[in-house]
Order: structure tokens, then C-alpha cells, then sequence
């Protein structure tokens, strides 16, 4: 098996950590546009293998996608970070240039390669990768409902003052301050429904909380968050190399799914060998639906800049 990691910054280096420390991969490639920052986290990260106990072989290299060849996964985490007072909206001239290049030199080199990109607008770059490989929708997979679902949970946690592990939580919609949806009625802490056991006010304080948890984080750190978006990545990739057939919720392609058409917003979805493989429907009550409605048509607001950038 073998994995690439596309851009070798904060988040990147973190998934590809994740990745070795998991043993997804026998090898795995960091690829850089910026001179010597791939292969020095790459020789970095090979010298835990000992301390870390793991075999897989990492090499970095520098804006040569010849050495991605072959590649079972990619992971696409490069482009700008965003900044404090930056909205994801604002990012779509500078990534989306880099996320087309990236996709096609991916794929120049591993047609058969499984696309995961966490580079943001999230939405809007899952759309044009979609659009720009010409390969089949399920092989194009958007991260970011998997790190809003986290922090939902984290959020949920400190609440009730319980384990993160025995909560279910998920987030649909798009992947952005305003656009996601975070499913309160379904959130369950050991099958016991969350709004059963914190208040309607707490509840709404939550949800808003868990929309604003990137701009939060933006805010104190003077950058975007690494960690938990690293993390995210890394799990969606055990899921499709273990083929765990877990469910997610993801950027996918809709074609009329959930009302939904001609875009890539977040869903839950089955995560396997073959990358995205089915869309779960959640039967979402009217109010839910209109959200998520609404969320599309921010979605499509911000792909329709695509059309005087690419």
C-alpha cells in the first residue's frame, strides 16, 4: 500500500504522522512545493520509526510527482491557511489554482488513486477536484465533516462531563462557519438521546459553538487548527485502506441525494476500499431539510467563483 501526502505544512505532516503511526501504508510519500520541507519532515518522522515502532518507509521530495507513482491514497492538504478575520470564501482564488494543478499531477501518476482533500474552502475544492479529474465520484472524498463532527463531540463532552468515546455525534452540510449543521437530535451519549439530558439553551450554545470551532481555534493560534484536521484525515484513510465500511459524514458528489444535485457538500456516508461507497439517509425532519438546503445554496455561492478563476 502506498500513500501520498500532498503539502508538508502543520497539517500535512500531522495526517502523514498519523499515517506511519497507524502502519496504513509499506510507503509513504510527502510532497512539497517549498525546497527541502517535505524531505526534512519526512527524514524527521523516519527516525521515530524505531522509538514508535512501525515499518513503514517515508520519503519526501520535493514538487516531484514522479515519485507519488502508483499511489492507492492521496491525501490533498495543500494550499494557503487561513488566517484570523478570513473567511474560507476568501481562500478560493489562491487554493483554487493549486488544488487543480495538484489533482492533475496526481492522477498523471496514479489513475487509479483515491483523492481525499482537506484543503479549504473544503467544499468548493472537493467540487473542483471532482470536476477537474474526470474520475468516478466515489473516488473524490471532502474531509471536513469528520473534524466538525469532533469537535461536536468535544463540545458535547465538556458538557456532560463525560467520555468523548461514548458519544455519537455528526455534522452534515457544508464545511464552514455558517453552512454546517450540527445534528443536536441525534447526538446520543450510550444510546441515551443529548437532548434528554441538557438543556435547549445549552443545546443551541453548543451548535453554535461547534460552528465557529475553526474561526476559535484561527483566532488563537493566528493560523488554522493541525491537529485535529491531521487526525481526521489520517482515520478517513484507515477506513478506506482497512476497508472498515464505517460511516462518516463527508464532502461527497450529490446527484439528488438529499434533494441535491451537481454538488459536493457534507453526507453521511459508508467509507471502504473503494472509497465513498454508499449515502446514508438520515430522513431529516423539514426544518433540518431547509437548513441543509440553505447550506447547498451557500455551497454553490461560493463554486460559482470557480468560474472566473479556473
Amino acid at each position: 500500500m502506498k500513500i501520498t501526502v500532498v503539502g508538508a505544512g502543520a497539517v500535512g505532516a500531522t495526517c502523514a504522522d498519523n499515517i506511519a503511526r497507524k502502519e496504513l501504508a509499506s510507503e509513504l510519500v510527502l510532497i512539497d512545493i517549498k525546497e527541502g520541507i517535505a524531505e526534512g519532515k519526512a527524514l524527521d518522522l523516519q527516525q521515530t520509526a524505531s522509538l514508535l515502532e512501525f515499518d513503514t518507509r517515508i520519503t519526501g521530495t520535493t514538487n516531484d510527482y514522479a515519485k507519488t507513482a502508483g499511489s492507492d491514497v492521496v491525501v490533498i492538504t495543500s494550499g494557503v491557511p487561513r488566517k484570523p478575520g478570513m473567511t474560507r470564501e476568501e481562500l478560493i482564488g489562491v487554493n483554487a489554482g493549486i488544488v487543480k494543478s495538484v489533482t492533475e499531477n496526481i492522477l498523471k501518476h496514479s489513475p487509479n488513486a483515491i483523492i481525499i482533500v482537506i484543503a479549504n474552502p473544503m467544499d468548493t475544492m472537493t467540487y473542483l477536484a471532482y470536476k477537474n479529474a474526470g474520475i468516478p465520484k466515489n473516488r473524490i472524498i471532502g474531509m471536513g465533516g469528520m473534524l466538525d463532527c469532533a469537535r461536536f463531540k468535544s463540545y458535547l463532552s465538556s458538557e456532560l462531563k463525560c467520555s468523548l468515546n461514548d458519544l455519537h455525534a455528526v455534522v452534515i452540510g457544508g464545511h464552514g462557519d455558517t453552512t454546517m449543521i450540527p445534528l443536536i437530535r441525534m447526538a446520543t451519549l450510550n444510546s441515551k438521546p443529548v437532548p434528554e439530558l441538557i438543556s435547549e439553551e445549552k443545546q443551541k450554545q453548543i451548535v453554535a459553538d461547534t460552528m465557529v470551532g475553526g474561526a476559535t481555534l484561527t483566532k488563537f493560534l493566528g493560523t488554522s487548527a493541525w491537529y485535529a484536521p491531521g487526525a481526521a484525515g489520517a482515520l478517513l484513510v484507515e477506513a478506506i485502506v482497512r476497508d472498515q465500511k464505517k460511516v462518516f459524514p463527508c464532502c461527497v458528489y450529490l446527484d439528488g441525494e438529499y434533494g441535491q444535485k451537481d454538488i459536493c457538500i457534507g453526507v453521511p456516508v459508508v467509507i471502504g476500499k473503494n472509497g465513498w461507497e454508499k449515502i446514508i439517509d438520515y430522513n431529516l425532519t423539514s426544518d433540518e431539510q431547509t437548513l441543509f438546503n440553505n447550506s447547498a445554496d451557500a455551497v454553490r455561492s461560493m463554486n460559482s467563483v470557480l468560474e472566473t478563476l479556473v
